[in-house]
């Protein structure tokens, strides 16, 4: 266990003392080393080595003064000696370590100064031996502290993706896979992390792997088999005789190592590549990053493209801040410097409970999580002053938030069980921010307490069975976005099953289901007008209690002590619930509108703030950003809407101060446009272009029409210019068969024209849809035919973000228009002019 920064200041002020007047490398310097560990609380013995040697950069045999394999290398001369010198020696040894032994930390020191390079970061500190005991947290990642700034596109995000893959994909080639290869994998991420982040000493899990198992990996499963017997059996129920090194582990709990799980196989390679894994520096992972990170190390595709496949903590932040931590900041705000609200407010905050249900690896649950805690750190602060006199009680009494208030549904198993984990990491992440805030080492080990993740179809599941709506206060996440077009027969089912009393359901996207759940969801904590209802607050004293009142929807009792109006709510008052989603934009526009919010409003629902269009960004190259809104709503109204604003997709909100936000999340009443198929005026009708549904076998490429007409000359008639909405935009034609009004006998005469419509009838036959099979009856004409029969507007359906101006064009009859394109057929000067 880490001393305390209490300690450490106190042990580095005696150290202080006791060398600073030493000068001589040669008599003392190993001495002058073993104390300076012994201020951290560590041994050197265990860890370093005096006098490593080591091949230098120009070949000849060189003496590392002390090396901390992985971690720091210390260049020790005599006093008044160059330290610029000292460090170009430090560099010189690199050529001769293994990438795995190359240190993060180089330290140079002639006994009066110290100066510390951090080759990560790039920066270095320099103090002399006289200021050492305010320059102690410099040193934290020899403690077990470690302060880390994080980065959405670390390169060591895509460094441990890749090593960690190499390793899940070796396993899988041996026929190690499912659900033991998702649940082994979890536990290695895990000892990975404990050992970065001070749960393990450092190097621990490192030394155990290279110091007690063969380099062929022959025994590796079995001492990683052992291992994860050691960190789920307590102190008392470990062998009496168990290895030393072994022993030295934590009991982890939390049921993590519980499962027995069939005994691995490792070889050579794969037990380098688990040791290069253990070379990296995990706690430089973000929060925000750990599920996606754990997901990519299980799919190939994923890894090198990490940053599209997970879920920034800007946009995160986007809708929890509007959502819950926002208000709980003002409340902070204005009862900070009165210690009896203050009390209370730290009390509720531990009450809060959150649930996402379609959390897959946890990330919104991660980030809601760290941002409570940063808040109750706050609130600890401004309750009990410095830590000098107070550390023990804060850390031991007073770090009320955990884990258990917070709630997943996941469909797949493994991201569920990785959202579990990732919710221990960032807990123990935070503890070691109360450890260096307050002095005193925070740690809960063994686990108590976890989140609840359930693993199952979120949209069947009832989720009063996950958490009692009585006890909720917040449900968000990111449900997945599905067009009606690509939903499954299983999702459409869902939806059906969801909207089973909406008309037109079938409209809408599947992200609309979670709106309905929630809806209904939250309907089962509302407390009906005149009911007596159960209500939990504090006394005068500060002793909880459950009291009935009779309550008004929406209001609180004007004699209550948790009034609202008081600048004190309750959390569990009528309508306690709120809601916010980041969903795909349709549902707030066009024919989805008049689907889905009628069947809301009817429900209750008040939207109480929401962002407008934005590009949900990714930070991978060639990936596109899907243009998201993000709603907040509840089943009572709210005195102040926020609605945020974008100039363009891209650009920064900004936020407008709302008396209503209505269903297309403009400032007005609650109106819903009835959806109808023609339109308000006499304007020509917009329509999409024809589909052929052809496996690609009408369309030509400008060589194969050439091929063609070459060897059948008589099928020219029958080849028209065919553009959908990239030609049309980039001016590069492509051609179609448009056999309309051929004889059949005349398309028998041309072989090759012949085969390429037995393949439209192979293709539409083989398909599972009924109506595409009932269109193999008529292999020459395209499945949908809207081909205008005068002059049109031709409009494409999709266009790049950067263009100012979407392109339109006049098109001729003889030019066939695909699906992607939208057409208006008679349309003028006018027209073109209004679009």
């Amino acid at each position: 266990m880490p001393l305390s920064w209490n300690e450490i200041k106190d042990r580095a002020l005696k150290f202080t003392h006791e060398w600073a007047d030493e000068s001589s490398e040669d008599a003392e310097a190993k001495s002058f080393w073993d104390a300076f560990f012994n201020v951290f609380g560590v041994s050197r013995r265990r860890v370093a080595t005096f006098e490593q040697p080591v091949k230098k950069s120009d070949g000849h045999d060189g003496y590392i003064d002390l090396l901390w394999r992985g971690i720091i290398l210390v260049e020790h001369k005599s006093r008044g000696k160059n330290l610029d010198r000292a460090f170009q020696q430090a560099k010189d040894y690199f050529p001769g370590l293994k990438d795995i032994d190359l240190p993060r930390y180089i330290l140079v020191s002639d006994f009066a100064r110290f100066r510390l390079y951090d080759l990560e970061e790039n920066s270095q500190q320099e103090f002399t031996i006289k200021e050492f005991y305010k320059n102690v947290k410099l040193f934290g990642f020899i403690a077990g502290y470690q302060t880390t700034s994080y980065k959405d596109q670390d390169p060591a995000n895509i460094k441990a993706a890749e090593r960690m893959g190499k390793l899940h994909d070796k396993l899988k080639a041996i026929g190690y896979e499912g659900h033991d290869l998702e649940v082994y994998l979890v536990r290695l991420l895990f000892c990975l992390f404990a050992e970065d982040t001070s749960i393990f000493e450092r190097r621990l899990f490192q030394d155990l792997i290279e110091q007690r198992t063969a380099e062929d990996g022959s025994d590796l499963a079995m001492r990683l088999e052992q291992l994860f017997q050691v960190l789920d059996a307590s102190q008392e129920k470990r062998l009496k005789n168990l290895d030393e090194q072994l022993a030295a582990f934590p009991y982890v709990n939390g049921s993590l190592f519980k499962e027995r799980l069939p005994m691995a196989s490792f070889d050579t390679e794969m037990r380098e590549n688990l040791l290069l894994c253990c070379a990296l520096d995990w706690s430089r992972i973000s929060p925000a990053i750990f599920g996606a990170l754990f997901q990519s190390v299980m799919d190939q595709k994923l890894r090198r493209n990490l940053g599209a496949h997970y879920t920034t903590e800007k946009n995160i932040l986007k809708l929890i801040k509007p959502l819950f931590l926002d208000e709980l900041r003002a409340e902070f705000e204005r009862v900070k410097n009165q210690p009896k609200k203050l009390y209370d407010f730290h009390q509720r905050l531990a009450k809060l409970k959150f649930l996402d249900p379609a959390c897959g690896c946890g990330n919104f649950l991660v980030i809601a999580y760290r941002e409570l805690r940063l808040l109750e750190l706050d609130v600890i602060r401004s309750l009990y002053g410095k830590a000098q006199s107070t550390s023990i009680d804060v850390a031991e009494l007073n770090i009320l938030c955990d884990v258990d208030q917070f709630y997943g549904i996941e469909i797949e198993e493994f991201p569920a069980q990785i959202a579990q984990t990732a919710l221990w990491l960032v807990d123990h992440q935070m503890n070691m921010r109360v450890s260096e805030e307050f002095g005193s080492y925070f740690v809960r080990l063994p686990l108590k307490k976890s989140a609840k993740i359930v693993h199952g179809n979120a949209l069947r599941l009832d989720w009063c069975e996950v958490v009692a709506p009585a006890e909720l206060s917040y449900i968000l996440g990111n449900p997945p976005f599905i067009g009606k077009t690509y939903q499954t027969a299983e999702q459409k089912a869902d939806m059906e099953r969801i909207f089973h009393d909406v008309k037109s359901a079938g409209l809408l996207d599947y992200v609309a289901a979670w709106y309905r759940k929630a809806a209904d969801y939250m309907s089962n904590s509302v407390i009906p007008a005149g009911i007596a209802g159960i209500h939990d607050c504090m006394d005068a004293g500060g002793r909880e209690t459950r009291e009935q009142l009779p309550r008004t929807p929406g209001k609180a009792s004007a004699s209550h002590p948790c009034d609202l109006d008081s600048g004190n709510p309750c959390w569990n008052d009528a309508y306690p619930i709120k809601t916010a989603f980041v969903s795909t934009n349709s549902i707030t526009q066009g024919e989805q509108v008049g689907v889905l919010w009628p069947d809301l409003l009817r429900r209750g629902a008040k939207i109480h703030f929401a962002h407008r269009t934005f590009q949900w960004s990714s930070e991978a190259r060639g990936k596109a950003g899907v243009h998201c809104v993000i709603v907040g709503f509840a089943l009572h109204d709210a005195t102040d809407k926020r609605l945020f604003d974008y100039e363009t997709v891209q650009s920064e909100a900004h936020e407008i101060k709302a008396k209503n936000i209505n269903s297309y999340l403009v400032d007005a009443s609650d109106v819903v446009l009835p959806n109808r198929t023609s339109s308000v005026s006499q304007a020509p009708r917009v329509l999409f272009g024809s589909k052929p549904t052809d496996g690609g076998h009408l369309i030509l490429t400008h060589r194969e029409m050439k091929s063609l007409i070459d060897v059948e000359p008589e099928v020219a008639p029958f080849i028209r210019a065919y553009l959908s909405a990239e030609e049309f935009i980039n001016g590069e034609p492509r051609y179609c068969l448009w056999l309309k009004g051929c004889p059949p006998g005349q398309i028998r005469q041309m072989p090759k024209t012949l085969e390429r419509v037995e393949k439209v009838r192979q293709f539409r036959q083989a398909s599972t849809k009924q109506a595409t099979k009932k269109d193999a009856s008529k292999p020459s004409v395209f499945a949908e035919d809207r081909q205008p029969t005068q002059n049109f507007l031709a409009i494409p359906k999709t266009s790049s973000e950067r263009r100012s101006w979407i392109p339109i064009g006049f098109m001729t009859p003889d030019v066939v228009v695909a699906s992607e394109l939208f057409t208006i057929q008679g349309a003028n000067i006018y027209h073109f002019g209004v679009l």
